[in-house]
């Protein structure tokens, strides 16, 4: 089984969702594009979508890279947290912005040990 590239597309299927949810809160809270302020509820369901987006840029290339110098499961169980992460993210956001941290650090600290193990591995190999 493929399970980097599973962990991948389930970030992509993540984000896409968030992006759903965007669409829904412009119609919720009557926010028209272009705009991305207006109404709170729509700019915290925004803010997820975006700080997603802002991580993945990091992440897949992360991802990626680390699993060929790392065994894919191990890869891709610290991807799957990210995964969790921004749900507890976008739970906590949503519902009250300060209590966005542990769902950062479940997200954050994937990330940062995944560009670590790819940077180690094309750095030591």
């Amino acid at each position: 089984m493929h399970y980097v590239e599973i962990v991948a597309m389930l970030v992509v299927v993540q984000y896409l969702f968030f992006t759903t949810l965007v669409g829904r809160a412009r119609g919720r809270y009557g926010v028209k594009a272009p705009a991305v302020t207006g109404h709170e509820g729509f700019e915290r369901v925004y803010r997820v979508q975006m700080n997603t987006l802002e991580l993945m840029v990091a992440l897949l290339p992360s991802l990626f890279v680390a699993a060929r110098f790392w065994p894919a499961e191990w890869v891709a169980g610290i991807g799957a947290v990210y995964l969790v992460g921004r749900f507890i993210y976008w739970r906590a956001y949503v519902a009250a912005p300060a209590g966005r941290g542990l769902g950062f650090g479940l997200s954050m600290l994937p990330v940062l040990a995944l560009l670590l193990m790819a940077l180690a591995g094309a750095i030591l190999r």
